[in-house]
């Protein structure tokens, strides 16, 4: 049996089907946190009160059996040809069926037309008439008040949207125009499930939307040398490059390079022996720091439903910082925060209190992440506008001198994360912490009151200080090499 899962994965890559279809399944932690059942929400949506509702494991003959006796279907299992499938919603009309598919996000596009295609495809070949379609999806204008307005939390649209959110294409046209007979592709994967693996091919689609879960499994390029030619960043010819036998940054064919700043800092560093800093820009730049300075960094935590007054879809909620600061005595001195459900006004009280009046604030990358919900918080509580925006105003990226070329160092690998950069700094950096990685504090926040007992609870809480107060720690460390490479 398959899902439409697994058909997308097939369609991307067929070694990728066959790697994912034999692994073990595991937990999977979504990106976004949703603490309500969705389905419930929109059935209030659409005003259901009678409906049979599926359940994992159903036979499909279960859910094809109840529309003799219902109206309105909600979670049904159907199949066809081993594709099987879960609908959202179907309601009877007089003449056939109404399908709502159930989209919980702001703007369902065009570019996963396969999901809806292979669903419709299902349903006709299970004799299933199909009136209409529609698509229930999350409202990226409403605000949330002290209670959700259900109402007002989702649309029903008939079309998709373009790539600028505007209206494009009719839903129903779309997915009959694009649908397609899915029954040789089925065939193949239940083919393929019995040959030895794919041989890996490197294409687009490993690195598409994000890379491949597999890609390293694949091609095992952290393996590959500090000064390799593949570590060269933002270069869609690398892999050609390699073909052709050039290994390494420093001989690079010039006709082949994109001429980026990022790219020049590589080679210039593969030709020094394995750092390039520009001695006059990095100093410049250093130069506008300003003491004490206070090193900041957020944590926060993605609502698709808004759970809190002030609150829109997909608004994040910070529930975190670490704050480091630094004297002209070079003396340290750590702050932090850290509360749970709507921590937004106890963060600011707290972020007003704890950092310096005056002083650069710096931030990794910074400009994308904490200014962005420092501006966000201010405009949530406008009575603390004019403090919070103080700070914003002091907010200095340090991942700006490692994106405009300014320095690289090869043993990087064409990485910039601070957790990168710092394993090349300090030999120890994030080795041993429980929680090693942004997402694994945002999962481990999300199940805090979820503890067993106090003792659980206190452990969870005390990695997440762990880790928010390394990020801050890593900062001073870089910056101070960053310093020392400037006088020497």
């Amino acid at each position: 049996m398959y899902h439409i899962s697994d058909l997308r994965k097939y369609l991307r890559c067929p070694r990728l089907f066959q790697l994912s279809f034999n692994e073990k399944s595991t937990s999977f932690n979504p990106y976004v946190r949703l603490d309500q059942q969705v389905t419930e929400l929109a059935i209030e949506k659409l005003k259901i009160d009678d409906y049979f509702l599926g359940v994992v494991n159903d036979e499909p003959d279960k859910a094809l059996d109840a529309m003799n006796n219902y109206d309105w279907i909600v979670k049904g299992r159907f199949e066809y040809k081993n594709l099987r499938i879960k609908v959202p919603f179907l309601h009877k009309n007089e003449d056939g069926w109404n399908l709502y598919f159930l989209f919980i996000g702001n703007f369902p596009h065009e570019d996963d037309v396969l999901f809806y295609t292979s669903t419709v495809w299902v349903l006709i070949n299970n004799d299933i008439n199909i009136k209409d379609i529609n698509i229930i999806h999350l409202n990226n204008e409403y605000v949330r008040e002290d209670e959700l307005d259900v109402n007002k939390l989702f649309v029903i649209s008939n079309h998709f949207y373009n790539a600028k959110n505007n209206k494009a294409s009719n839903v129903k046209e779309l997915i009959f125009r694009k649908m397609r007979d899915y029954s040789s592709i089925l065939s193949k994967m239940n083919n393929l499930e019995e040959n030895e693996l794919v041989e890996p091919k490197r294409v687009k689609a490993c690195t598409r939307f994000g890379k491949c879960k597999y890609y390293d499994d694949c091609f095992n390029e952290e393996k590959i040398e500090d000064n390799s030619i593949l570590t060269l960043v933002s270069s869609q010819y690398k892999h050609h490059m390699y073909k052709d036998g050039i290994r390494y940054l420093k001989d690079v064919d010039l006709d082949r390079l994109e001429g980026s700043r990022k790219q020049y800092a590589q080679i210039r560093a593969d030709e020094n022996g394995g750092l390039f800093y520009d001695k006059f820009g990095l100093s410049l730049w250093l130069s506008k720091i300003k003491f004490p300075i206070s090193f900041l960094d957020f944590e926060w935590e993605t609502f698709s439903i808004p759970p809190y007054k002030g609150m829109k879809t997909y608004d994040v909620l910070p529930f975190q910082y670490s704050l480091h600061i630094l004297d002209e005595n070079n003396n340290i001195t750590h702050k932090e925060f850290i509360g749970f459900n709507d921590t937004r006004l106890d963060l600011i009280n707290n972020l007003i209190n704890d950092i310096p009046l005056e002083g650069s604030i710096m931030a990794y990358n910074g400009n994308a992440a904490e200014k962005l919900r420092i501006k966000e918080l201010a405009k949530s509580f406008p009575e603390y506008k004019k403090q919070l925006m103080n700070i914003h105003s002091r907010i200095i990226d340090l991942q700006f001198p490692f994106d405009l070329g300014l320095i690289y160092d090869t043993r990087m690998k064409g990485q910039y994360s601070l957790k990168r950069i710092m394993s090349v700094v300090d030999e120890v950096g994030y080795d041993g912490l429980e929680i090693d990685e942004g997402m694994k504090a945002v999962y481990n926040w999300r199940f805090v009151d979820r503890a067993v007992n106090n003792e659980e609870k206190e452990e969870i809480i005390k990695n997440l200080k762990l880790y928010c107060a390394m990020d801050t720690y890593s900062m001073i460390v870089i910056y101070r090499w960053l310093k020392k490479l400037v006088v020497k």
